[in-house]
């Protein structure tokens, strides 16, 4: 059989290279006529660990690394208005590239890989343009879950069809009766992304292309989504996770962290962590205190320093983090307490004794939290995060308990103690029906991806679907 071979696209956000790294593994390790290259957008405010997980997969020796490459694109020191126009500076970058690699591997062999398609990010659909110029079809690779691809789908044609406002909905009781959900979606959980009256027209134009392409590949799969993945119509839609990343944590921060853990009883430690772009104000990380110290559970804090102004920015470490936090918070809870910066999520996941997650609900993190069989309590910040704390978690799937679903984390509300405890101790229950809910996804979600399961068999069509475009 000819060789073929894939271009990737991801956005340059952590989550969101991890996952399509891992879905060209999957394709590569399935199919040994497919190479992949990865072409990493360039900004100077990336995030250092996105640079750091890039070296270690270039460093890889595993059986598909020979087929993997990863090239950077120049870097754009440009302060754009919003990622949307930075992903539209980025096209000529990226057909550059693709001009090299093509031109390269014809003069190198005759027996090269013909280039037969486009994988591009969710938020990347403006690259069907350079893949329409190469002449090959584009696969958008969407790294939320199909229910929130459905209500995308939703929220822009009834914009094209009745000038839907989204805003107008902020903080109301109305409801919205959205094709890939059983349940009516509240206004008042509106995706913070859908409320940036600047971006809306970028989100709605970015949405419009993914008709434009040949099928979109979805990181879920059928036992948690089966409603909404029926929903979705056109193009063909490929469940194929749940995507997950186990080994591109930093060995450095994870042994002290593993080492508490391994001191710790069997399943009593409460883990806090919101994301690579979650951090709160000093007044809300109080509160936090406050209710960690009242529930009496054990826990493990990532906490982090709010970012400064910018596109990509991201939040840091804290050098000392008693300076946010209420004075001898730490001493009061050494033994039962840790305090962090950037937490190795999933090697904390995975540890037997954490029971409960405290989490912002971005996609990678729910599905991470059901294979390692770990309740969440909801504390959406802001993209996509209410709606899967509200549909897909606790009212879709009843897979989680409620802090909030309506936060914004440029809302300036404080979510109190009492209420931030009041969740804590929920989620600690040992006798939780949403833990035995959890167990018995999370043993679906492995059977997904093993011969013969519902993802496994996905990611075949996907292949098919892909060499059929060889000429």
């Amino acid at each position: 059989m000819e060789k073929a071979q894939l271009v990737f696209v991801p956005a340059p956000g952590m989550g969101h290279i991890v996952s399509a790294v891992e879905v060209a593994k999957l394709l590569l390790t399935r199919c040994h006529q497919l190479s992949v290259t990865v072409l990493i957008l360039n900004h100077s405010s990336i995030n250092s660990k996105v640079h750091s997980y890039i070296e270690s997969q270039r460093a890889s020796s595993s059986i598909v690394s020979t087929r993997l490459r990863f090239i950077d694109l120049p870097k754009d020191e440009t302060e754009l208005f919003s990622f949307f126009s930075f992903v539209n500076s980025q096209k000529s970058h990226v057909k550059e590239a693709v001009l090299k690699i093509t031109q390269s591997d014809f003069v190198s062999s005759v027996d090269s890989p013909q280039l037969v398609g486009f994988v591009v990010d969710t938020f990347c659909a403006l690259m069907i343009d350079v893949a329409n110029e190469f002449g090959v079809p584009t696969y958008i690779f969407f790294t939320s879950g199909a229910a929130f691809l459905g209500f995308m789908l939703y929220v822009q044609k009834i914009y094209d069809e009745e000038k839907f406002d989204p805003t107008e909905l902020k903080d109301s009781d109305a409801e919205l009766q959205v094709l890939s959900l059983i349940n009516p979606f509240p206004g008042r959980v509106m995706p913070s992304a859908m409320l940036i009256k600047d971006w809306f027209p970028s989100i709605l134009d970015n949405t419009r292309r993914f008709r434009e392409a040949k099928a979109l590949i979805v990181n879920t799969f059928l036992d948690l989504e089966s409603y909404a993945i029926e929903s979705l119509k056109m193009p063909p839609v490929y469940p194929v996770g749940p995507i997950l990343d186990m080994g591109s944590d930093e060995r450095n921060t994870r042994k002290e962290i593993m080492r508490w853990l391994d001191d710790q009883p069997p399943s009593t430690v409460v883990f806090l962590c919101f994301g690579s772009k979650g951090s709160f104000s000093q007044n809300q990380v109080k509160e936090i205190a406050c209710a960690l110290e009242h529930s009496g559970h054990r826990f493990l804090w990532s906490l982090r320093r709010p970012a400064r102004p910018g596109l990509l920015a991201s939040p840091s470490d804290y050098e000392d983090p008693q300076e946010v936090l209420p004075e001898g918070f730490l001493d009061r809870t050494t033994g039962i307490g840790k305090v962090i910066g950037w937490a190795p999520q999933v090697a904390v996941l995975a540890h037997p004794a954490v029971r409960g997650f405290v989490s912002h609900c971005g996609w990678n993190s729910i599905l991470e939290s059901i294979w390692f069989v770990v309740t969440i309590a909801t504390w959406p910040l802001f993209a996509e995060q209410q709606f899967n704390a509200f549909e897909m978690v606790v009212v879709e799937l009843g897979l989680a308990v409620e802090i909030k679903m309506d936060y914004r984390n440029d809302s300036g509300v404080i979510v109190n103690c009492d209420e931030i405890e009041r969740g804590i101790r929920c989620l600690m229950k040992h006798d939780s029906e949403k833990r035995r809910k959890v167990k018995e996804i999370s043993e679906k979600s492995r059977r997904a991806l093993m011969e013969g399961g519902s993802s496994y068999s996905c990611l075949g069509s996907l292949i098919k679907d892909v060499m059929d475009n060889l000429s």
